[in-house]
């Protein structure tokens, strides 16, 4: 008996170091803010004890043990519509479209497009790998095919804005595929560790604090605030920052809310840069134990509304399944909530370009209705 305990010992003590030893090299969990960086952070307002902190005192915890069983029970206990009957389709993408002379928004699925604004190609949040997880054997599984080889369609990308780092937008393969088509990188603070490792140049890569303003080839873009949080591995919690971005063209004034709860602070940028011809609201993957940090459906309507939106998209849904609630539910319940506080909502299909001249409208087509 003694023999076998020494064994599960150090058994679990070799499993241990294998994992630690994997998470420190393999490039996919990313790289960390150097001494220089935390010292630098040390004198912002949303820096609080060598960690990133949102505006409004936030309790990061799902209800302690209780939650945690009730997880296990919703996971264990059905919910069969958590997941597409069969593979979501992919519009063919009309690239003639894209590289028109149009404002246009191109939706890849989840939280990741392709915007055209003046001329410039941005894509946001490029999460195009099959996986939302750090390996292939585990996590999310992507509904529709794999997007991978859409990268190589793409026209020469002008920049990539990425909200935060969690495995669901900040995607390593994605990221390695576009990194030689991409003339510049916006981060928020830290972030910028994470695209060093994997390759890109540090003059290419900007980074920025919440209500950070700066022009890029005559766009003006700006991070603003949400109530998240971020790290890739298991000891980085927080030590990078998370938003939304604010991206204003000639035509087309462009707000994307990044992942987040609702707070006052989607008023404060309505006040600030609204108002808004679209808006990307997240409103997927919410859950009563972590209202904190995801939106529902009813709460983005409310987002849109507080920032000064036109016209608004849901995001954050459609390609994973990272909570218990069914699949096509977010889309459903913020058609209903839009109906009711008359948002003119709009419902691309994946892989769809839409152009951006106020002519588009509520769908009349519900694509999700496999």
């Amino acid at each position: 008996m003694k023999k076998l305990m020494i064994f599960i010992f150090a058994f679990i003590v070799v499993l241990c170091l294998v994992i630690l030893l994997y998470i420190n090299l393999h490039p996919v969990f990313g790289g960390n803010p150097n001494k220089e960086q935390k010292q630098m952070y040390e004198g912002f307002d949303n820096y609080v004890d060598g960690k990133f902190v949102n505006l409004v005192p936030t309790k990061m915890e799902i209800g302690g043990v209780t939650g945690i069983f009730s997880m296990l029970w919703d996971a264990i206990s059905g919910g069969q519509d958590r997941n597409p009957d069969g593979q979501v389709p992919v519009t063919q993408i009309d690239w003639n479209v894209i590289n028109s002379e149009e404002d246009s928004l191109t939706w890849f699925g989840h939280s990741a497009f392709l915007l055209s604004i003046d001329h410039k190609k941005i894509l946001v949040d490029p999460m195009l790998g099959p996986v939302a997880s750090p390996v292939s054997f585990a996590g999310s599984k992507r509904y529709s095919e794999d997007m991978l080889h859409i990268i190589d369609e793409m026209p020469l990308i002008d920049a990539v804005f990425i909200t935060h780092d969690h495995y669901d937008h900040l995607d390593y393969p994605s990221i390695v595929r576009l990194k030689s088509k991409v003339e510049h990188f916006f981060v928020p603070y830290g972030v910028g560790a994470h695209l060093i490792r994997w390759g890109i140049e540090e003059e290419k890569i900007t980074e920025l604090n919440w209500w950070d303003e700066t022009e890029f080839k005559g766009l003006t873009v700006a991070f603003t605030p949400s109530k998240h949080f971020s790290g890739r591995g298991l000891f980085n919690r927080d030590s990078t920052l998370w938003g939304g971005w604010v991206i204003l063209g000639n035509e087309t004034r462009f707000y994307t809310s990044g992942d987040g709860g609702y707070d006052a602070h989607f008023k404060e940028i309505g006040e600030k840069y609204g108002p808004f011809d679209i808006t990307l609201m997240e409103g997927g993957q919410y859950d009563r134990r972590w209202d904190w940090v995801h939106m529902t459906p009813e709460e983005a309507i409310q987002a849109h509304t507080d920032v000064n939106g036109e016209s608004m998209m849901l995001i954050h849904w459609g390609a994973f399944t990272l909570a218990y609630h069914g699949w096509t539910e977010p889309i459903e319940r913020a058609l209903e909530a839009a109906e009711k506080e008359e948002v003119n909502l709009l419902a691309p299909s994946i892989g769809e370009t839409m152009l951006l001249n106020g002519q588009y409208s509520i769908p009349e087509s519900l694509w999700w209705e496999m």
